[in-house]
């Protein structure tokens, strides 16, 4: 419903941005509105043939929560979609930036959010060097692949996958820059358990995740699915 929608955006601004503290749903409805100006008046569908782009494949472990099991997943990206995001991503996966990175935001049916490396002392290089953005070429449709921003200009690490046809983040400036091609059946069991994060639920706190890393998760979250290899083809 449109209700779900105004707060899923908002829940998505405040929580997926890469800032450590929340914002207000007013703030969040006005960074919305400057991100729309980033969306084309055309937006065409994710299915489309496209030349170019790389294989990225992730291994998973703590699948629905449980060590030691495991799957795979590949994505492939589409530089004729998002260049600028296209590039971060694949620099990030040869560069082993998310092995051992946690998924600690997964809602299903919406989206599973990761991006946040392990070693805080990493994640602060990459936090300094922020992208413009990519205009929205093609729809948040199931299995692309997107950035996370708190408002234009904001890109650094944090992604998620879409597991639902989100087309309401089209309009927001959620520029996909790939899509899932193999293994959506194991994207779907990454643990959901601990919910929202917080403050509005129960799950990870991003401002602690950026500090103290895995050993906060590790800690008090350790049924989140992680990847222990991502390897870019």
């Amino acid at each position: 419903t449109l209700k779900h929608h105004n707060s899923a955006v908002s829940e998505l601004f405040a929580t997926t941005g890469e800032t450590d503290g929340s914002i207000s749903r007013r703030e969040a409805l006005q960074v919305a509105s400057a991100a729309a100006v980033l969306a084309t008046s055309t937006v065409v569908n994710a299915d489309d043939e496209g030349a170019g782009g790389k294989l990225v494949e992730f291994t998973v472990n703590n699948l629905d929560g449980e060590e030691g099991k495991t799957g795979t997943f590949v994505v492939k990206t589409r530089p004729d979609w998002a260049p600028i995001g296209e590039e971060r991503f694949v620099a990030l996966a040869e560069s082993s930036f998310f092995d051992g990175c946690r998924a600690f935001r997964v809602l299903p049916g919406f989206i599973v959010q990761f991006g946040i490396n392990g070693d805080p002392a990493v994640q602060s290089k990459w936090r300094s060097s922020s992208l413009k953005d990519d205009p929205v070429k093609v729809s948040n449709s199931r299995g692309t692949v997107v950035f996370a921003t708190a408002g234009p200009g904001t890109r650094t690490t944090q992604l998620f996958v879409n597991l639902g046809n989100n087309s309401f983040l089209d309009k927001q400036g959620f520029s996909p820059l790939g899509e899932v091609v193999e293994g959506m059946d194991v994207v779907e069991r990454f643990y959901s358990g601990y919910g929202e994060g917080a403050p509005s639920g129960r799950g990870p706190n991003q401002g602690l995740i950026q500090k103290q890393g895995n050993s906060y998760l590790e800690a008090s979250y350790p049924k989140l699915s992680y990847f222990s290899k991502v390897v870019a083809k």
